[in-house]
């Protein structure tokens, strides 16, 4: 099936599969559709259907609280085409480069699970074929049996990765994690598609890095951190990380990121924000290397970064609330650009 596109001038079409999502296709083809969650949560993707016929696999997404369905509007990232399609979009729609990482399906096997706290796993998985991202970026995840897609942030970070790790955050009533935490996945089969995300790290940027991350937002962080120190960018720029949590038993992945700090031989700083509790000094003991603070991990970094916003690029992830906090602060606070900001919200 063709679909054609008209984007602020811009005639442009792509080829998509029977029940493929329209978004998915016309990435999968190269061209930078609009687009932030990918699962139907955001609208960003909304478009208006000039001719043809689409179909939603999921009429009551949130996103699409706001369209005009009267005038054809519709979210690419949760409707097929039943046949050739003419759509518009709002924005201009930019062609992927030839280094792209261009988003595609790809099936996977989930080889091993751990429990990282209460309420948080980690998934290791195995690709049926090597795939390249950028450290960052996030991938939509599908179960059998479990209906719509959901977006996780790999945590590690490859030139050509064979494996990949996610961090899933337990959510009530969410079925997905239910099934994670009741029942042994090892060996079930799932699907991916991505790369997706633009929340990515170039050490090409020139840029000192500020990380505002809460709970399970850290995945991406650390696939951002693990790059960055391996190509050894904290010897010339400076990284400050701010991994908010409620309480103690809310926190993880502190060995891997004291061992960060400590690689990065000083150009590196890790903050824990407890916003529940006060610090357990013995926890403190524990890790030596990184710094804990009480409050909101906004109000924290906010606090830490003063007068170090010079040349700075910061990521944020995390709940949208604690997002937007952090949105705020670094635009009201710290004056940097909206091209400096790359951030994630996890719906």
């Amino acid at each position: 099936m063709k679909i054609a596109v008209a984007a602020r001038g811009q005639e442009l079409s792509f080829e998509c599969d029977a029940d493929e999502k329209i978004l998915h296709a016309g990435l999968r083809s190269g061209l930078a559709l609009p687009y932030e969650c990918g699962t139907g949560t955001c609208g960003t993707c909304k478009a208006r259907l000039v001719d043809g016929d689409v179909h939603s696999e999921w009429p009551e997404a949130p996103g699409g609280a706001g369209l005009t369905r009267e005038t054809g509007e519709f979210l690419m990232c949760q409707c097929v085409a039943r046949g050739d399609a003419s759509i518009e979009v709002g924005r201009a729609v930019p062609r992927m480069g030839p280094d792209a990482c261009r988003p595609a399906g790809l099936g996977a096997v989930i080889r091993a699970t751990s429990r990282l706290t209460h309420d948080v796993v980690s998934l290791d998985v195995e690709l049926e074929r090597p795939v390249r991202f950028e450290a960052g970026q996030f991938m939509l995840m599908t179960v059998p049996g479990i209906t719509g897609a959901r977006a996780y942030s790999m945590v590690n970070f490859a030139p050509a990765a064979v494996r990949l790790a996610f961090v899933i955050k337990k959510k009530p009533e969410g079925i997905l994690s239910e099934w994670l935490f009741s029942a042994d996945a090892t060996g079930t089969a799932i699907g991916l598609f991505g790369p997706l995300g633009a929340a990515t790290f170039d050490p090409e940027a020139g840029k000192h890095v500020c990380c505002i991350a809460g709970g399970s937002g850290i995945a991406g962080m650390m696939s951002i951190l693990s790059r960055a120190v391996a190509e050894r960018y904290f010897d010339d720029h400076a990284g400050h990380v701010f991994f908010g949590v409620r309480t103690a038993r809310d926190v993880f992945y502190l060995d891997e990121l004291a061992a960060f700090e400590a690689a990065a031989g000083g150009g590196l700083e890790v903050t824990i924000a407890l916003s529940d509790e006060e610090l357990d000094e013995s926890l403190a003991a524990r890790y030596p290397r990184l710094h804990f603070a009480r409050g909101f991990v906004h109000r924290v970094a906010g606090d830490r970064m003063k007068g170090r916003y010079d040349n700075v690029r910061a990521f944020a992830a995390g709940p949208p609330v604690m997002v937007n906090a952090a949105l705020k602060m670094l635009l009201v606070e710290g004056r940097l650009r909206p091209d400096d900001i790359r951030y994630d919200k996890f719906n």
